[in-house]
């Protein structure tokens, strides 16, 4: 449902240089860690996070839910461990398709203001082009350095047709990525973004982060794993796990 804090996005500010988002307004964000914040996620149920394939995450890595942050040392923040990684087996390194994987954590998030799920679409939910994209996270602002930002980034990018997608990467593009940006973008060398469209007051998971600009430019668009066209992948594995 509708975050309990929610987000104020003041118009086309860009990852890339961006601006912090309002604290606990996306309590569906997540950050992995293995010491230090790796990449991003969101929560979909309570035992379970979505995020993207060629991150790499594994059971090795820690969930932190809650957290705004990275500098504070909060006590509200949730760590959780992973218990299984899921990856879709159509998942291609050389084409960056079906670039999704499913995390069940070894327990569940138990859900707060600070800390609960991202609706997940429907079968038949459309995102023309040209509605807004809300996109957030803790990855790199610039290519000229590896220091993440303490609090997350948030941007409002808007959902660009397959036709303008095809004039930035041609035949690249597939039916299971989409495209948005071309304003506010993220870099290529960060962590995943996640990428939501608010429908009713709640915040629904259009599209995770699968490839960026590599110079970090703001007028290129960021290409997004279709959540949509995978949500038949998404429920056979929580349906049978």
């Amino acid at each position: 449902g509708p975050p309990h804090t929610q987000p104020v996005l003041l118009g086309w500010a860009e990852i890339v240089n961006g601006e912090d988002a309002v604290p606990g307004s996306w309590p569906l964000q997540v950050s992995y860690k293995t010491g230090f914040h790796f990449c991003g996620g969101s929560l979909i149920i309570e035992g379970w996070v979505v995020t993207v394939t060629h991150s790499g995450v594994g059971t090795s890595y820690l969930v932190v839910g809650g957290q705004f942050d990275q500098g504070s040392d909060v006590k509200a923040i949730r760590v959780l461990k992973i218990a299984k990684v899921f990856r879709n087996p159509k998942f291609s390194m050389f084409t960056i398709n079906y670039n999704i994987t499913l995390l069940k954590l070894a327990t569940p998030a138990h859900f707060s203001q600070t800390v609960s799920s991202v609706c997940l679409p429907s079968k038949g939910d459309d995102f023309p082009a040209g509605s807004l994209w809300a996109t957030t996270g803790w990855g790199l602002t610039k290519n000229t350095t590896n220091k993440t930002p303490e609090k997350p980034q948030q941007s409002t990018l808007p959902f660009l047709s397959n036709l303008d997608c095809k004039k930035y990467c041609g035949s690249k593009i597939t039916d299971i990525m989409d495209y948005a940006g071309a304003s506010g973008v993220s870099c290529m060398v960060e962590p995943p973004h996640a990428s939501r469209c608010q429908k009713d007051g709640a915040w629904t998971l259009a599209g995770i982060m699968s490839r960026g600009s590599g110079q970090c430019h703001s007028f290129s668009p960021g290409v997004y794993t279709c959540i949509t066209k995978l949500m038949p992948w998404v429920w056979e594995v929580l349906e049978a796990k």
